[in-house]
């Protein structure tokens, strides 16, 4: 009996010594930075990491190639793999771009001269049953004003998309 005791404190005090080598040392956190350096830790202001392992996995860094480095603002503007298009093409693609943009802006402006005159400053002609029904008449003109607001918005927008375009050389 004593033999076993024996060995089982021997076992035990042997195992916590190696339980002891296999804990991790302490660590320190510095930023994104970990280390187990004390005096590098001490001197960079680190704190100690409490309550845990901590596993670090070095990555590798991204290598920047050498097409995006060099292009540089023309990489920013095209995706990578585009079709490069010459000047001429571009001009004619911007032209035609211009076009359908301002025939959209007389199409809207026209439709929102045609809007004002039916609103009528707030005060359009009342319909049918609108003279008995005056909430129906303010439900309308609500309509009104808020398609007003929405052409408005709409007109801003195809004003801002030609204010985008490059000027075009023959105008």
């Amino acid at each position: 009996m004593k033999t076993l005791s024996a060995f089982l404190v021997a076992t035990f005090a042997f195992g916590g010594l190696n339980m002891q080598a296999n804990a991790q040392e302490r660590v320190w956190r510095c930023g994104n930075e970990y280390t187990n350096n004390a005096t590098l830790a001490q001197q960079r202001g680190c704190k100690i990491m409490e309550g845990g392992n901590v596993t670090v996995v070095q990555g590798s860094r991204p290598v920047a190639s050498a097409a995006s480095s060099s292009s540089g603002a023309a990489a920013a503007r095209s995706p990578a793999g585009s079709p490069r298009v010459d000047g001429a093409d571009q001009r004619a693609r911007d032209g035609e771009a211009r076009s359908v943009l301002e025939a959209e802006l007389k199409k809207a402006q026209d439709r929102q001269a045609q809007l004002l005159k039916d609103y009528n400053n707030g005060e359009p002609e009342k319909q049918g049953s609108e003279s008995k029904n005056y909430q129906k008449y303010l439900d309308r003109v609500a309509e009104m004003k808020a398609e007003i607001d929405r052409n408005q918005s709409d007109i801003d927008g195809i004003q801002r998309e030609i204010g985008r375009l490059p000027a075009a050389a023959n105008r």
